[in-house]
């Protein structure tokens, strides 16, 4: 059986705890308002910080993002243009040889081309070999932009036999040309001022052979930057045009035959007889001198030589010596 006394005592507890249980609520409650109000505060700063492209980019997330998408494809499409080369410092030139059926016929397509390219057409050499074979060798120059156009369409007109393509990087010398006219054209300037200003005689002299050698010194960069402008617009491709193989052709005139030699015999035989002719020919005037001169001798010079008469016999001396007697032998008989 429950006493007074402890029912009391279970109601004090239960209203203690029912009263720490309202005080921790309330104590929850006034935690989570300040913690809203201090985050709202800061929004509310972050959002005066930002500005107004701020407050424009919040209420849509789609806007956002489709700006954001339009700013990665902007830069995408910046990195993926490629850089273009300046080529106007570059010379280009090109050596082509090409076998074709017709000559005649693929020059003036040559012709066509480049003139269609905007360029022109410059030397030509036309030429026949043993055999009554065309071959023609032209000069060709064209913009330096329609250059790879230009000599992809000249190879493909026949057989390519020979390609070299070649480019000079002149841009050095292109910037040196230019800042070197720029500064001899100010100093041409200031000494025309000078003259301007010149009192004496003997100092407009002097002004003048200044001005004139600075002039000519200009008239030469002038020239020179005109030259490489020439180089660099315009390319140059050399077109050899065949209807025989070059490389076939120096094949069998390197491969000698019965006719070779034959031809190669007589053409020593005929040098020799040249030399001979050219040994005799400078021989022949002190030959001649000679013999005039020993004719001349043998008429004229044994001539003028004493002739001798016939040996007259030994004189006899001023006596006769006596004739020695004739021995005789024992038998009375002379020997």
């Amino acid at each position: 059986m429950h006493t007074p006394r402890s029912v009391r005592r279970a109601r004090t507890g239960r209203a203690l705890a029912g009263v720490l249980l309202v005080s921790s609520l309330a104590l929850a409650g006034c935690g989570a308002a300040g913690d809203g109000g201090s985050s709202s505060d800061k929004a509310a700063s972050g959002d005066q910080k930002a500005g107004p492209g701020a407050k424009e980019a919040v209420p849509g997330t789609a806007d956002g993002a489709a700006s954001d998408s339009a700013a990665s494809g902007a830069g995408g499409s910046r990195s993926a243009a490629a850089p273009r080369l300046e080529t106007s410092g570059i010379i280009r030139t090109a050596f082509l040889t090409v076998q074709v059926k017709d000559v005649p016929r693929a020059l003036d397509e040559a012709r066509v081309t480049v003139t269609g390219a905007g360029g022109f057409v410059g030397d030509e050499t036309t030429t026949r070999d043993g055999g009554g074979h065309e071959r023609t060798r032209v000069v060709l120059r064209v913009p330096t932009d329609r250059y790879d156009q230009v000599l992809a369409d000249l190879g493909g007109a026949g057989k390519i036999l020979e390609r070299t393509a070649k480019a000079q990087d002149v841009t050095d010398q292109v910037v040196d040309v230019e800042s070197r006219i720029k500064s001899q054209r100010a100093s041409v300037a200031r000494v025309r001022g000078l003259m301007d200003r010149a009192a004496k005689l003997s100092d407009v002299v002097a002004l003048e052979g200044e001005l004139s050698s600075r002039e000519s010194d200009l008239e030469a960069l002038l020239a020179r930057q005109s030259s490489l402008k020439d180089r660099t617009s315009l390319a140059t491709i050399t077109l050899s045009l065949s209807e025989t193989p070059v490389r076939k052709a120096a094949a069998k005139a390197g491969e000698p035959g019965f006719v070779d030699a034959l031809a190669g015999g007589w053409d020593a035989f005929v040098t020799t007889l040249r030399w001979i002719a050219m040994v005799l020919g400078a021989v022949l005037p002190f030959a001649v001198c000679a013999a005039v001169l020993v004719v001349l001798w043998l008429r004229f010079g044994r001539s003028r030589l004493p002739r001798r008469g016939p040996s007259a016999p030994a004189a006899s001396g001023a006596g006769s010596l006596p004739a020695a007697p004739p021995v005789r032998g024992e038998g009375g008989k002379d020997a």
